[in-house]
C-alpha cells in the first residue's frame, strides 16, 4: 500500500480566484482537448493522404512521450536554491509530491495547458505544415492520455497487468526513489536514457539506471 486513501490538500494562493483556478477536475482535459483532436484529424484528412495522417499522428504521440519525460525530469525535478525558485517549484510540482492524493491537482490547470497548447500548435504549423494538424492531434492525444493515466495511477485500482505496472512504477517514483521513473504514461524514455529504477531493471532485465540529479 503506497498512499493514504485521504484526499489531502492545502491552499496554494491567498487570492481566491487564483486558488479556484489552481484546482481542476480530472475529466476536464478530455472534455476540452478531445474535440480539438477530432477537428485536427478532420482537417488533416482533407489536406494530406490517409497514410500521412496516420504516420504523423503516431509521431505526435511519440513526441508527446518525449516531452512528458523531458519536462518531468528536467523541469519538475530541478533543485532550485533561491527562495523564489523553491516557491515556484513547489507550485509547479512540489505540492504534488507532498500531497500526491490531491485529486484536484493531478492534471494541468487550463490556465497553463491552454496557452501551452496554442504555442505548440503554432510551432508545429511553422515547422511541419501541411502535416501539422495530425502531428498536433497525436501530440494532444498523448497529453490527454498522460493526464488520464496519471490520475488513474493515483486513484484507480488499475487491475490489468500493464495498469498494475504503471501504478507501481509511478507510486515508487513518489515514495521510493524520485530520481528515476520519470515516465508516467509509459517507461519508454526511461529505458532510452537509462533512468529505469533498480526494481524494474531487475524485473525486466533492463540496463542499470545511472540517473543524475
Amino acid at each position: 500500500m503506497f498512499v493514504s486513501n485521504k484526499d489531502e490538500t492545502i491552499p496554494l494562493f491567498k487570492n481566491p480566484v487564483l486558488e479556484y483556478f489552481s484546482h481542476i477536475h480530472p475529466i476536464t482535459p478530455v472534455i476540452v482537448f478531445v474535440p480539438v483532436i477530432v477537428w485536427m484529424m478532420v482537417l488533416s484528412f482533407g489536406e494530406v493522404p490517409l497514410w500521412s495522417t496516420i504516420v504523423f499522428f503516431l509521431v505526435g504521440i511519440l513526441a508527446w512521450t518525449l516531452t512528458e519525460y523531458t519536462i518531468h525530469r528536467f523541469a519538475f525535478h530541478i533543485h532550485p536554491t533561491t527562495k523564489l525558485g523553491k516557491k515556484v517549484h513547489f507550485l509547479v510540482h512540489g505540492i504534488h509530491h507532498d500531497y500526491p492524493r490531491d485529486s484536484t491537482r493531478l492534471v494541468m490547470p487550463l490556465l497553463v495547458s491552454v496557452p501551452l497548447a496554442v504555442i505548440f500548435f503554432w510551432a508545429f504549423k511553422g515547422a511541419f505544415s501541411p502535416h501539422h494538424h495530425s502531428l498536433y492531434a497525436g501530440f494532444l492525444f498523448g497529453y490527454v492520455a498522460y493526464d488520464s493515466i496519471h490520475y488513474a495511477t493515483h486513484h484507480f485500482p488499475m487491475t490489468n497487468r500493464f495498469g498494475r505496472f504503471l501504478k507501481e512504477y509511478h507510486m515508487k517514483h513518489h515514495f521510493v526513489d524520485d530520481h528515476t521513473a520519470y515516465g508516467v504514461s509509459n517507461p519508454l524514455w526511461d529505458y532510452v536514457f537509462n533512468t529505469v529504477p533498480e526494481w524494474a531493471r531487475r524485473r525486466g532485465k533492463a540496463p542499470a539506471a545511472t540517473p543524475k540529479s
